[in-house]
């Protein structure tokens, strides 16, 4: 059996109707079974995760894109949370028997029908991307949906699929091909956002603007010139969560292989003692690849230790994962959930 993940981000984070009606649309949909959906108020988003076989992930896909369409309305979203449309991004990720060129086949469908059914302009992205300037989320979502509908005057942001006509209440849809991706926030015991936006900018592969001695921005013919971040495949903002009065190093693991949770988590400590600042635990928004986790505990274990089930609760302890919420290792790894 082929199985393909989906894990759509809707821009509603507090509307319990909207996450039912998701919720109905997706158990509605046969040959797919939702994984976990996680509403988060602060950044006004909540993320869903599914999985099935081909035909199954795309109509689930389709009918909770619909659902969520019918009940979010982007002329009133406010957010923590980069956005470019109330469907924000949905990507497909291989999981089981099914290669990235099966994801990408799988978007590109999603992304053509999506666009006929709901009028709304849809660009493909990471390996799905048919230019090499939407091949980075963060690229398409520059402007976000505030500047959307002046992008779409511009001949170089024609979308993959669609019309390019500005969309008021829905946006715009990113869909592609991609590897696991791991959400993960790092929390910072204070309520200075610059210490937590500071940290992500070290930390991220793409850097910050480099600055001179008075702290201005240096340009080499009016272009800045940015100094590389410590971390590959890390993509990371600071974030203020004000529920719980702290801050937040949130960050988007793209390839946990070459930079795991662990090591993510240890930088941003680090980075929190030198500006004075302390990490108390942190989270995983969405699901977690167990792999992921027992390269964690087998970090901070001796190497006594090979019990998955101690290596996975070693990795939770260490990382402090129910420090917000309880971590709930039947619930959060994926490879329990399938």
């Amino acid at each position: 059996m082929k199985i393909i993940e989906c894990v759509p981000n809707f821009s509603e984070g507090k509307n319990e109707k909207a996450f039912n009606a998701i919720k109905d649309a997706i158990s509605k949909t046969e040959s797919v079974k939702l994984l976990n959906l996680e509403p988060d108020a602060d950044y006004n988003r909540v993320v869903v995760t599914m999985a099935g076989d081909e035909s199954g992930i795309i109509e689930g896909a389709l009918n909770a894109s619909k659902a969520a369409a019918e009940l979010i309305d982007m002329t009133i979203h406010k957010g923590e949370h980069p956005r470019i449309g109330a469907i924000d991004v949905v990507p497909f990720v291989a999981v089981k028997n099914v290669t990235m060129e099966d994801c990408v086949k799988i978007a590109e469908q999603y992304g053509e029908r999506i666009s006929k059914e709901l009028n709304v302009p849809v660009y493909l992205y990471e390996e799905a991307a048919r230019k090499p300037g939407r091949k980075n989320l963060s690229d398409i979502r520059k402007g976000e949906y505030e500047g959307l509908e002046e992008k779409l005057k511009d001949p170089e942001w024609k979308p993959d699929f669609g019309e390019a006509k500005f969309n008021p209440k829905l946006g715009a849809i990113v869909t592609g091909a991609r590897f696991f991706l791991i959400a993960y926030n790092v929390n910072i015991k204070s309520t200075d956002i610059s210490i937590a936006k500071e940290i992500a900018e070290i930390l991220r592969e793409s850097g910050r603007p480099k600055r001179d001695v008075q702290g201005n921005i240096f340009k080499i013919d009016g272009k800045t010139v940015k100094e590389a971040g410590r971390l590959k495949h890390v993509k990371g903002m600071g974030v203020s969560l004000e529920k719980y009065n702290i801050t937040q190093v949130s960050m988007n693991l793209t390839n946990y292989n070459v930079t795991p949770l662990h090591t993510a988590f240890e930088e941003v400590k680090k980075e929190a003692e030198r500006l004075g600042a302390e990490v108390d635990g942190s989270e995983i928004v969405g699901l977690v690849p167990l792999e992921a986790l027992l390269k964690a505990g087998k970090f901070y274990s001796d190497d006594n230790v090979s019990d998955e089930d101690k290596l996975v609760d070693l990795a939770i302890k260490e990382l402090g994962l129910s420090s917000l919420n309880p971590f709930h290792k039947n619930e959060k790894i994926i490879d329990y959930m399938i």
